[in-house]
């Protein structure tokens, strides 16, 4: 139960969080409902978020929560998505770019971009961009990405970004994640000096039900995943993270950074390259419409 002494710790501050229908995202949203905070939920279902809306109101007693839609695999949902914040908040304190998606089989977005990628980096990277204007207009504000540890076993393939050569659901992942971390880091040296801090983090194991909902896992995997789903995380656990980074005054000044259990740790020594960074920056904005 959250103290009395900090129920307004983020009064006044609008935080927009991705994928919080369910699961870890829910559970942030809920968790900075409760010290006070605006909540904007961005979700693909209009009535899953509007019942996670209701939802979270009434279990934190803050009825400033809102939702919007968008489906974050198109990048024209995206730009409206951006757009739509911007009109109904001028002011934007907290984007957690949470959404992430792990399907079996390979598929591709409306743009042509492989979906793993396309939602669980792209949509970061081009949410984050459309909407630096009201967060450095809103300083001091912070950018927290959900990234993942396995991103250790990644590297960025410039060669087969679109996994068309090699593809399976742990390859696709762990690579759009370390692209993830490696977009924060850079983000974190372009916004220096303008008190936005974008930092990163790894939940841990957490238990959701988004695995079983996809009709390609196999019977044999879907028994597997139940037999160890009870010794995973919960979801409100694995957003403890989250919340802190989204509103301790602990890590205010905090940034390019990578963190598990609240712990400040060293990603993969690939993450650090200032150089494949840019480059996928680069990449990055030709493949979101961003540069031009």
């Amino acid at each position: 139960m959250v103290q009395s002494s900090e129920n307004n710790l983020m009064k006044g501050r609008v935080c927009v969080i991705t994928g919080a229908t369910s699961g870890i995202g829910k559970a942030t949203a809920l968790g900075l409902a409760k010290i006070g905070a605006t909540i904007v939920i961005v979700g693909r279902d209009q009535k899953r978020a509007e019942q996670a809306r209701d939802e979270i109101r009434l279990q934190s007693g803050n009825q400033n929560v809102d939702v919007l839609t968008a489906d974050l695999s198109s990048r024209a949902e995206i730009m409206l998505l951006a757009l739509n914040i911007k009109a109904r908040y001028p002011q934007l304190h907290v984007l957690i770019n949470n959404a992430g998606i792990s399907p079996i089989k390979r598929s591709v977005t409306v743009d042509g971009i492989e979906a793993i990628f396309a939602v669980n980096y792209l949509a970061p990277f081009l949410l984050t961009n459309l909407l630096l204007d009201p967060l450095i207009g809103s300083a001091p504000a912070r950018v927290v990405n959900v990234a993942g540890d396995f991103h250790r076993k990644a590297n960025i393939q410039f060669d087969d970004l679109m996994s068309e050569k090699k593809y399976s659901v742990s390859h696709a992942n762990n690579q759009a994640k370390l692209a993830l971390i490696m977009f924060t880091y850079e983000l974190a040296r372009r916004l220096a000096g303008k008190k936005v801090t974008a930092n990163c983090l790894h939940p841990g194991a957490v238990s959701t039900d988004a695995p079983l909902k996809d009709p390609d896992l196999s019977p044999t995997a879907r028994i597997m995943y139940n037999l160890v789903r009870p010794f995973f995380l919960s979801p409100a656990k694995g957003a403890q993270t989250s919340i802190y980074l989204a509103s301790s005054p602990e890590v205010e000044d905090i940034s390019g950074k990578y963190f598990i259990k609240k712990n400040q740790v060293l990603s993969s020594p690939e993450s650090y390259d200032e150089g494949k960074a840019r480059r996928l920056w680069e990449v990055s904005e030709k493949l979101t419409g961003l540069a031009g």
